[in-house]
């Protein structure tokens, strides 16, 4: 009897994987305009506008470690990361579903906690909470959600068009997610080792916060409107900026320089690379989880930003041929390479 082929999911990775599922499917629904692919699927129900649907989910153990990770701020952070495509797509989110699956560990008061923390989301990004489902589960919490979002037809911004010349932006400062993440994994071990001790945070809150309560960045997306700018592609930065900056160049068929004095850091996040013997524009290219966008504009749009604190201006889109290259202020070029999050 012949033998069974098996094919590991690590020989795929998580973008081979949506690949393939992707290369299955065709879209049967004229309301179907855009589906795996991008942020968010989007589907057309009006003249004036698209309906946005995307989902994240987060399991314990691969996401989160419950052992740092308050479950209020948890609760905050499934619904901003789903938030996050919304934004990504030009959009504005409206309602989300939440589903959990969860052990007999969880009390009832565990629970209001966690949706404490959904609340304060829902009363920040002005979405609804409109259902869901619950289950047991024999491996600890996971908390899928689902959010739509709306978007004006002309607004609308996807990863596939940027245009050779574009400026290519960031929100915010990136790297700040991934040293936080350091830090609370140093001051684990610590307690491990000596359940006494009392954990070290004291000066490094904002990249605590960069990782346990993000917030998506829907301030800049109302700012968006308010000038009347209309990025040319987006994406929003959770597996790390050369993840993210790649996605936009394969979509867009185009190529892509940034230049390393340009990569937004913040002074804590860099000090904290340092101390752990990290290469700070490593954290920023790979790190991920600081749900900041990755944007282009026009170049005649530049006015429009150039003065903005929080939003820089790191390259331009280049002809496909030139490929995806990190300039360094010393004029050499390297090939920007995806390292962000291993999935499987």
């Amino acid at each position: 009897m012949e033998e069974t082929k098996r094919t590991e999911l690590s020989t795929l990775g998580e973008f081979g994987l949506i690949n393939r599922i992707k290369g299955n499917f065709t879209l049967n629904n004229k309301e179907s305009v855009k589906g795996i692919g991008d942020d968010t699927a989007v589907l057309e129900y009006s003249d004036s506008e698209y309906v946005l649907l995307s989902t994240d989910m987060l399991a314990e153990s691969v996401h989160f470690d419950l052992s740092y990770v308050p479950l209020r701020h948890l609760g905050y952070k499934a619904v901003a990361v789903n938030v996050s495509d919304i934004a990504a797509m030009n959009g504005i989110p409206k309602q989300i579903v939440v589903s959990l699956a969860l052990s007999n560990k969880f009390s009832v008061e565990a629970l209001d906690e966690l949706y404490l923390g959904i609340e304060a989301a829902c009363k920040n990004y002005k979405i609804d909470l409109v259902g869901g489902d619950t289950t047991s589960s024999r491996s600890g919490l996971i908390i899928n959600i689902a959010v739509t979002g709306t978007v004006k037809k002309e607004e609308i911004t996807y990863r596939s068009t940027a245009n050779v010349g574009d400026l290519i932006c960031v929100t915010g400062d990136l790297g700040g997610a991934f040293t936080g993440l350091q830090i609370l994994e140093r001051e684990k071990q610590v307690y491990l080792t000596n359940p006494d001790m009392q954990p070290d945070l004291e000066g490094k809150d904002y990249i605590v916060q960069k990782q346990l309560r993000p917030e998506a960045r829907m301030d800049i997306v109302h700012e968006f409107k308010e000038l009347k700018l209309i990025p040319t592609s987006m994406i929003d930065v959770s597996d790390g900026l050369a993840s993210e900056l790649l996605h936009i160049c394969k979509q867009s068929v185009k190529g892509a320089v940034i230049y390393d004095d340009k990569l937004p850091i913040d002074n804590l996040a860099y000090e904290t690379a340092t101390e752990f013997n990290l290469d700070p524009i490593t954290c920023i290219l790979n790190g991920g989880e600081d749900y900041e966008l990755l944007f282009t504009i026009k170049q005649e749009d530049f006015e429009k930003i150039k003065n903005h604190a929080d939003i820089s201006v790191i390259g331009h889109i280049v002809d496909k041929a030139k490929g995806v290259n990190l300039m360094t202020k010393s004029g050499n070029a390297y090939p920007v390479t995806a390292q962000g999050w291993v999935h499987f």
